[in-house]
Parts: C-alpha cells; sequence; structure tokens
C-alpha cells in the first residue's frame, strides 16, 4: 500500500491530465475549411512532427510495457527489447514508404486507403480487423496490465480501478477527439519516460554498478540475459532469426498498418512533418531497452543479492519448487525501493501509459466506426452525427475491454501474451500492405482473398496453439509462426493475382511504387532535418546498438 502524499500524486496527476484534455478540447476549433469531423477525428491535420512522434511513441507504450518489459527482464534479460529496437527500423519504413502515399491520397482512415488501392471488401474487413484489434490489444491488455499494478498498490479491486481511469479517459477522449488524445499523449510522454528513468535510477544505486550486476549475472549462470540475439534452440524460443523474420511481420502491421497507431500520422499538417514525426519516435524507441527492460535485469540482480524481497509474489508449483510470479516484480519495485514521494511519481508515469493508450485506441475506434461503417451506408451524413456515434462506439469499446480482462489474465507473461494475439492477426494485413505498395499486379480480388482466408486460418493456427500445446502448434515459437503465415499469405496473393488480374482504376494507379527508389526522389526540408539523413542516421545508430548488445 502507498502513502497518502504518493496518493494526492497520483490523483492530482489524473485530475490535470483530464482538465486538459477538456480544455483542448472545448476551446475553440481551428477555422477555415475543416469540417467538424475532420477537427475531431485527424485534429483538423494540423499536428507538427514533435507532436506526432511524441503521440506515437504514447500510443504505443502502455502500462502493459512498463509492467511486461520490466517482467521480461527479470526473466529473460534484455531478450524483449529486440521489440523495442525492430520498431525504430520499421518506422524508418513507415517514414520512407508508407507516409507519402497515405498523406497524398488525403485518406482519413486506413481501411480508405485498402479502399483505394484494391476495392471495398477489402476496405471492410480491415475496419473490422482493426476495431477488434484496438479493443482487444490496445485497451484490454493496457487495462489488464494497469489493473495488477493499481490492485497491488492501492488494495483497490482490479476491475473498479481500471473501470474509474477508463471512465475518466473516455470523457476527454470523446468530448476532444485528436487534438485532446495527442496533446495529452505528449504531456504523458515527459512523465512516463520521467517515472521510468527514476526507477530505473533508483535500482541502479541499490545495486551499486554495472560490474556487480555482471559479477551477479556470472555467479548465477546468467550471462545469457545480456544478449539480445540468441542463438538456435535458446530456451525463450526466440533465437535471432526468429526475430529478423518474425518481427518484421507483426512491425509492419503495427507501425504502418494498424489505424490506433497510423492516426497520429494522417493528423500531419504535410508530408514533412508526418515522415520526421515517425522518425522522431524511431529515435524514442531506443530508450524503453535502458528504462522498461533494463529495471527487470537489475530487479533479478537485487533478488539474488537479497535487497529486493519477492516472498509476497512467491508460490509453490506442482512439483513443489518455489516459483516467483514475475508479473508483479514493478509494483514490488516501486513498492520497496522508492521513498514517499517518489512512488506516486512513478505511478503516475503507469498511469501515463495506461491512460495515453486507451485514448489513442478509444479515438480510432471512433474514426474508424463512423468513417468507414456509418459513413459508407449514410454518405451524406452530417458531421454532428459521425462525431455522435464516434462517442457512441468509445464507451461499447470500453465495456467490452473490460468484460475481456479474465480471459487475457490466463496469460503467464502479459508482453508475450499480447505479442502472441498479434502474430495471429498480423499476417494477411502485412500481406495486402506489402505488396499492395510494392507490386503493380497486386490484384483487389487476390487481396480480398487474402484477407478473409488468411485471418480465417491466423485464427485456426491461435485456437490449435491452444488446444493442442504438445502439437506443432503449440511448439512453434509465436514469432516464426507469424513469418509462416506471412509466407502462405503471400503466395497466396501472388498466385490469386494471377488468376484474378489486376486492373487499376485512375486512383489506385498512383497508389504503388513504381521503383523502389522513388520514395527517396521527394526533396524534404533542407540540413540534417531532412528525411533522408534522418533515416539513414537511425539506421546507423541501430546497427552500432545491435553489434554492441547482440
Amino acid at each position: 500500500m502507498i502513502e497518502t502524499p504518493d496518493l494526492i500524486i497520483c490523483i492530482g496527476y489524473i485530475v490535470v491530465i483530464v482538465c486538459i484534455g477538456l480544455w483542448t478540447g472545448l476551446r475553440k476549433k481551428s477555422a477555415g475549411n475543416t469540417s467538424v469531423s475532420e477537427e475531431y477525428f485527424l485534429a483538423g491535420k494540423t499536428l507538427r512532427w514533435p507532436m506526432i512522434g511524441l503521440a506515437l511513441f504514447a500510443t504505443n507504450i502502455s502500462c502493459i510495457h512498463l509492467v511486461s518489459l520490466a517482467q521480461s527482464g527479470f526473466d529473460t534479460g534484455l531478450l524483449n527489447g529486440n521489440f523495442e529496437w525492430m520498431a525504430s527500423l520499421t518506422l524508418i519504413l513507415l517514414a520512407l514508404f508508407f507516409v507519402p502515399f497515405y498523406i497524398r491520397s488525403g485518406v482519413p482512415t486506413l481501411p480508405v486507403f485498402l479502399q483505394k488501392r484494391y476495392n471495398q471488401a477489402c476496405r471492410d474487413w480491415l475496419t473490422i480487423i482493426s476495431i477488434v484489434s484496438a479493443v482487444i490489444i490496445h485497451i484490454a491488455f493496457s487495462l489488464l496490465a494497469g489493473g495488477i499494478v493499481l490492485e497491488t498498490l492501492f488494495g483497490i479491486n482490479m476491475y473498479v480501478s481500471v473501470t474509474v481511469i477508463a471512465v475518466l479517459v473516455a470523457i476527454y477522449t470523446m468530448i476532444g477527439g485528436l487534438k485532446a488524445v495527442v496533446v495529452t499523449e505528449s504531456i504523458q510522454t515527459i512523465v512516463l519516460v520521467g517515472g521510468a528513468v527514476v526507477i530505473t535510477w533508483i535500482s541502479f544505486s541499490k545495486l551499486g554498478d554495472w560490474n556487480v550486476l555482471v559479477d551477479t549475472l556470472r555467479q548465477n549462470n546468467a550471462m545469457d540475459k545480456l544478449s539480445m540475439l540468441r542463438p538456435h534452440g535458446d530456451s525463450s524460443g526466440m533465437p535471432w532469426y526468429a526475430v529478423l523474420l518474425g518481427y518484421p511481420v507483426l512491425g509492419i502491421w503495427y507501425w504502418c498498418a494498424d489505424q490506433t497507431i497510423v492516426q497520429r500520422v494522417l493528423g500531419a499538417r504535410n508530408e514533412n512533418h508526418a515522415r520526421a514525426g515517425a522518425l522522431f519516435c524511431g529515435y524514442i524507441k531506443i530508450l524503453p531497452v535502458f528504462i522498461f527492460v533494463v529495471p527487470g535485469l537489475l530487479a533479478y540482480a537485487l533478488v539474488q543479492r537479497g535487497v529486493l524481497d519477492v516472498s509476497s509474489i512467491t508460490s509453490i508449483d506442482a512439483n513443489g519448487e518455489m516459483v516467483v510470479n514475475s508479473k508483479g516484480i514493478y509494483t514490488l519495485m516501486i513498492s520497496q525501493l522508492l521513498p514517499t514521494g517518489l512512488v506516486g511519481i512513478v505511478v503516475a508515469a503507469l498511469l501515463s501509459g495506461l491512460m495515453s493508450q486507451v485514448a489513442g485506441a478509444l479515438n480510432s475506434i471512433s474514426t474508424l466506426v463512423s468513417y468507414d461503417l456509418y459513413k459508407r451506408f449514410r454518405p451524406n451524413a452530417a458531421d454532428r452525427h459521425l462525431v455522435f456515434l464516434g462517442r457512441i462506439s468509445v464507451l461499447a469499446a470500453l465495456v467490452f475491454s473490460i468484460a475481456l480482462l479474465p480471459l487475457l489474465n490466463s496469460y503467464e507473461s502479459l508482453f508475450n501474451g499480447f505479442n502472441d494475439v498479434i502474430a495471429h492477426i498480423a499476417p494477411p494485413i502485412t500481406c495486402v500492405f506489402l505488396l499492395g505498395v510494392f507490386w503493380r499486379k497486386a490484384s483487389a480480388r487476390a487481396a480480398q482473398y487474402t484477407l478473409w482466408v488468411g485471418s480465417a486460418l491466423g485464427v485456426l493456427v491461435f485456437a490449435l496453439n491452444k488446444v493442442l500445446p504438445g502439437s506443432w502448434f503449440g511448439q512453434t515459437p509465436f514469432m516464426m509462426m507469424a513469418f509462416y503465415l506471412l509466407c502462405a499469405c503471400i503466395l497466396m496473393q501472388v498466385i490469386l493475382s494471377y488468376i484474378f488480374p489486376v486492373v487499376h482504376t485512375a486512383e489506385s494507379e498512383k497508389l504503388y511504387w513504381k521503383n523502389p527508389l522513388d520514395p527517396l526522389r521527394a526533396g524534404g526540408w533542407k540540413g540534417i532535418a531532412n528525411y533522408k539523413f534522418q533515416a539513414a542516421l537511425l539506421l546507423c545508430i541501430m546497427v552500432v546498438l545491435y553489434i554492441f548488445f547482440g
């Protein structure tokens, strides 16, 4: 349980964020030709690159990342840091290859982009998948992680605490739209990173120095925890080739084709701001390994040296052995290592991650429901009707997400559960976006069938994985399964594109790269702000980091 001053800090933080969100949403809207719906769903397309980058990071980094990445650091060391650093490489792809089409085509949502490149059926299917994934991945898992932390620290029932937080987020999201979401996300990113830095610094100071960490790992035969790229047969089930082959399947969908994430880019002032925002987020994504994963690794060393007491999260398994429930390791670090006052700041950081993730997903869902479902059947619907329906969809999404919490809590590792779901959703979507942008012959009918059959195949494989854990489906790591599913989808779409040849419209003819170098022909800003220079610099930094930590 935390002290009264910390509780006051947490409550005060929540009140401030809600007030800022409401103020942003209620103040005078932008002038000019911007419609009410465009202002609400896309922030009037006025976002600049710093806000886009911070909002992308905040929408991605949730309470689940702070909790589960620390858990993974405790269990497997730096391994799951690959999900953060590989994201930087994927954001380069977003900036270079996908942003130009999204901005030039002026689409309000990614399903609309698929309609322009393929057909209406592809748009409808992606809309449904995007809504389902936003509810499960971006909202339900985040609420679960937040509920675990809040229940441990405050002693409040998990469902009560997450419901209260969710309702408060829904209020300013429903009133303020994307502008309120992005403004609050930018603030929350700073708070979240600050809180993570605090607990990393305190944990490191308790341990002593880096040499103490290395000595502790060596004494416990755990030096592999410092390696991010593991050999074949590693007990984690994620050797180096699984990372290189499997992550792009998950990452391209998540960063380049998921409405919840890309909506921040769609609200950019222009193409240069959109590209710079994506690359700025790529730089920020370097941090999580050091401030989210490393604390879990430090916690492991602190436990081995008797500084951190894990008796409250330890149980006896079926074999009579002591097992640490590492889901609660981050909460334990907060309560045992931090002094009064700092506890409140770090918990506020956790709430920042939870609120920003949920707010971003709710705004995305409202946009999809209004633009891609309702407006299809009511093309002349008034702006106020679109906004009203978007707000109703926010409430429905929250109710459904909270109902999923007991099911998702069955995963031993929240982070692995999160990515396990993505691995079975992403392949067909990644496939149709990649082939659609890079291959002229990718046809509408082929993409449509690939989305349908690929999604059904993903659900089937996921079910077999759970029902038959001892089978090939159950034994294959989810990262490799994602790669296998992508290969099947690519093969399917290529064959079907020859069976059902493409017939381009005047619009779709402009939505694929005729030459791989075409994305680099746009001039961009002058000097070091140029997107080409920044993309090259970010790539070099990532190569150096992998050489050092590989």
